[in-house]
């Protein structure tokens, strides 16, 4: 065992497929970003601590009845960092490891300075960051699958749904094509089978893999400054599913479609295709909003894409909407200087995120 292990995993924002990704086998594109989670473990004797900068301010001392951690908190806002030593530890012990007493720290990029969450999939973030780093402490000899695999099951044990795009997101760095998996198998799975086991398998549906931009196009995003909650807005849509069973068929057929193209753009370089059905997704979410009663481009998502359209650029809304995070997708010729001044002007916030970089799947 190492006594100082080190990680960190990327934030993301979604390109594309956001709302049918919630269900088994449908496809989006995610792209990582340079803001990181970052985790230290350090070797420690009887009884560790976890502290979280960014999520909770207070030291967590913890210690083990038998293989179980023990906390002093049981209020504690770390059930993600928990559920991720949780399934590591498991996964340590039917390794053969013998499990330590260590400290835990969290620290965070990926909120604002005052605190407001910028949207870039901070629980995931972590849940990936501890499952890595402690997998390097224990040297469990995690491959980037690997780590997905124990973020989702650590994120579904806790949240209990998701599509866990942006946990594939985190583990793979870069911009991924994502199927989601089948959730409900995944449940049964963590029921009656060890973690080794569930490694090993192929999980029914679900498919990662890595997509390059184009040189041609560049990434700029904007903040709103008005967090939004995904959990609330996704479950208002699955309220729409059952009371609007055609138009919802209708809205999953057409994003199959144009992620998959999406997907093809990206695969064949043609930047043309990607703006093309990354405006044509904008259309998609108006469309879902519509029927669905559900406000995902608010005022200042519309104005933040319209003035990157007037400007010659593609935009949408990333992730649920309802606030957070819009994207432009440009080529070069794009005034960026003039794209940020006319969005600041309206009470946008231009961030300075780039594409994370692509983390290797050894």
């Amino acid at each position: 065992m190492i006594f100082l292990s080190t990680g960190k995993a990327p934030g993301k924002l979604y390109l594309a497929g956001e709302y049918a990704v919630v269900e088994t086998g449908f496809p989006a594109v995610l792209t990582s970003v340079n803001k990181y989670v970052t985790v230290t473990v350090n070797k420690s004797q009887n009884g560790g601590t976890i502290q979280s900068k960014n999520l909770n301010k207070e030291l967590i001392h913890w210690n083990r009845q038998g293989t179980e951690l023990v906390f002093d908190d049981s209020e504690s806002q770390l059930q993600y960092i928990l559920a991720a030593i949780k399934f590591v530890e498991k996964y340590a012990l039917e390794s053969g490891s013998k499990l330590s007493y260590y400290d835990l720290l969290v620290t965070s990029e990926l909120d604002s300075e005052d605190g407001k969450k910028y949207g870039l999939g901070s629980s995931a973030a972590v849940t990936v960051a501890v499952v890595k780093t402690l997998g390097d402490f224990y040297h469990l000899g995690l491959t980037a699958m690997d780590i997905y695999k124990i973020s989702a099951i650590s994120h579904l044990s806790v949240q209990g749904n998701g599509s866990l795009g942006d946990i594939a997101a985190s583990a793979f760095g870069g911009i991924v094509a994502y199927y989601s998996p089948d959730r409900n198998w995944i449940f049964n799975m963590i029921r009656n089978h060890s973690i080794t086991e569930i490694l090993a398998l192929d999980w029914p549906q679900l498919q990662i893999s890595s997509l390059e931009l184009p040189d041609d196009l560049e990434l700029t995003v904007g903040w709103t400054g008005s967090p939004a909650s995904t959990s609330i807005l996704v479950d208002r849509i699955a309220l729409t599913k059952a009371q609007k069973v055609e138009k919802y068929q209708n809205f999953l057929s057409a994003s199959r479609q144009s992620v998959e193209n999406l997907i093809n753009g990206f695969k064949t370089n043609n930047a043309t295709l990607i703006k093309e059905m990354f405006s044509k997704y904008r259309e998609l979410l108006k469309d879902l909003a519509e029927f669905s009663d559900v406000h995902i481009e608010t005022e200042l998502l519309t104005k933040l894409c319209d003035i990157a359209e007037n400007l010659g650029g593609s935009a949408k809304t990333s992730g649920a909407g309802g606030g957070d995070c819009g994207i432009v997708l440009s080529d070069k010729k794009l005034d960026i200087a003039e794209l940020k001044k006319e969005w600041q002007a309206v009470g946008i916030t231009p961030l300075t995120l780039k594409i994370g970089d692509t983390i290797a799947h050894a």
